[in-house]
């Protein structure tokens, strides 16, 4: 029995060659091209169709030399050196233009290059006049600041870096001083240590009129409350009227708190999201497309074909000879593999997003989340007959061009709930219809969690208080009481 079982076990571990393919299926478009160019710098027997007429094609794939071990000895007499050698011919993917989109020279997209916004603010230093510790302490305090603009470190641990990294021995009080020069720089508010300063330097640098100074003691000496959005305490505190509260609060709002993301020349790479499908409305109908950078033109090396074709005709085979052609047919293994496992790639990309595509017809025509249907995993997987595995890793990494912006396709999947007709509705459909409602609501008096779900229910979606309160939290929406404007 133990025998038995152990055979069971080993029966159901994925092959190396499997493994690959759902690595593949995951990888997004760029992260694919990625991939392609490591495989043929890797495999020599791979060769792209761009500079060469001659592509192979290797539509049947004799899995028996897929599997290989190094220390294993083949004999070159049993190896079919004719299944090497086959036909030019367009590899099969690429003659099914119709599920590619037309954008394969959409190669790379460039983005700004240009001084570091750590740089930007080290050349603005030349313009103080500092002493030789002054310079090397601000210089160090600008090393220091993160990507929104912040200092996000305590002067005694800047003080301790700057003692056992440059030998500069210093105090807090001198640190302090030099940072107050930092806060001159541009953009506002860069070197702040927290929100609270880095809307005071910003409002401190504004020319002085009664909104902008009332906005200032708001936030020097009252802040908490401000961020808690005690309206009448503030009322209270600074003996104001609601005009001129609104007014210094609309100020407020203006002040970018987060001064480094506003550096033009930041070089933090942002992602570039290339999607991986497209769908069109064409005469009514949904028209789904797979980009084309997804299909590209690989085929076997011709050189290492020929290779095969002089060890077929050679007379005298040397031992040397014998070792090669074991190397080669290792390589042209993996290289008919790995056109293989592309063509599996895009079958799977393409079928598991056509179903989603028809699964969700109704959003796809109209774009109204509203109309989006209760779809989980399975139901993909049950459709097209693949492993729930194999849809996520599809769902979870890919995005689509549709006629109402580019999307995550894992937010077409939601669970269910039951209405008060009985009929299953998404989530994300109450979840809509609750941002809506918030949306309207009066915001001098914010509808609190337990409103909003009496609201829904006679809506006909009968859900509880803490269920609003955990897709409130899921939209990123504030409680009532911070959502309150006055």
């Amino acid at each position: 029995m133990l025998k038995q079982y152990l055979q069971f076990k080993l029966s159901q571990k994925l092959s190396p060659q499997q493994i690959q393919l759902m690595k593949l299926i995951q990888l997004p478009t760029q992260a694919f091209e990625q991939r392609i160019k490591q495989e043929l710098e890797e495999n020599p027997a791979l060769d792209t169709g761009k500079d060469s007429k001659d592509e192979d094609k290797f539509d049947e794939f004799d899995n028996s030399g897929d599997e290989y071990d190094d220390n294993e000895t083949i004999n070159t007499e049993d190896i079919n050196i004719d299944e090497y050698l086959s036909d030019d011919d367009i590899p099969e993917y690429r003659t099914q233009a119709n599920n590619y989109s037309a954008d394969d020279e959409e190669k790379n997209v460039p983005y700004a290059a240009g001084t570091s916004f750590t740089q930007h603010l080290r050349n603005q230093l030349n313009t103080f006049r500092l002493s030789d510790e002054q310079r090397e302490i601000a210089e160090f305090l600008v090393g220091s600041v993160d990507e929104s603009g912040y200092i996000r470190r305590s002067l005694s641990d800047i003080m301790d870096d700057l003692a056992f990294t440059q030998n500069v021995f210093t105090t807090e009080e001198t640190i302090e001083k030099v940072l107050l020069k930092v806060h001159q720089l541009d953009p506002a508010g860069v070197g702040a240590r927290n929100l609270q300063e880095c809307l005071s330097i910003q409002l401190h640098r504004k020319d002085k009129h009664p909104d902008v100074e009332l906005a200032i003691a708001i936030i020097d000496k009252a802040f908490d409350q401000f961020t808690k959005k005690h309206y009448k305490k503030l009322l209270q505190k600074f003996d104001i009227t609601e005009v001129q509260l609104r007014d210094a609060i609309e100020e407020i709002e203006r002040l970018n708190p987060k001064p480094g993301g506003s550096y033009a020349g930041n070089n933090k790479i942002v992602e570039h999201v290339v999607p991986d499908f497209a769908i069109k409305i064409v005469d009514g109908e949904l028209e789904l497309t797979l980009n084309g950078r997804n299909a590209p033109e690989l085929h076997v090396s011709r050189e290492y074909s020929n290779m095969m074709k002089g060890y077929k005709e050679s007379k005298d085979k040397s031992k040397s000879q014998k070792d090669a052609v074991l190397f080669i047919k290792q390589k042209l293994d993996a290289a008919k593999w790995f056109i293989e496992a592309i063509k599996q790639r895009q079958q799977t990309l393409f079928v598991t997003m056509s179903a989603i595509m028809h699964y969700q017809k109704e959003y796809f025509l109209t774009g109204d989340e509203r109309k989006l249907k209760p779809m989980i995993l399975k139901d993909i997987a049950d459709e097209i007959d693949m492993d729930v595995s194999t849809v996520s890793r599809v769902a979870n990494s890919k995005y689509v061009d549709t006629p109402y912006g580019t999307k995550l396709i894992k937010e077409f999947f939601s669970e269910s709930m039951t209405n008060d007709q009985g009929e299953e509705v998404s989530t994300r459909e109450i979840k809509k219809i609750l941002e809506t409602v918030i949306e309207e609501e009066d915001k001098k008096k914010p509808l609190t969690d337990e409103k909003l779900a009496t609201i829904l229910k006679e809506k006909g979606y009968p859900i509880a208080r803490r269920t609003v309160a955990k897709y409130r939290e899921q939209l990123d929406i504030p409680v009532a009481r911070l959502r309150k404007k006055i």
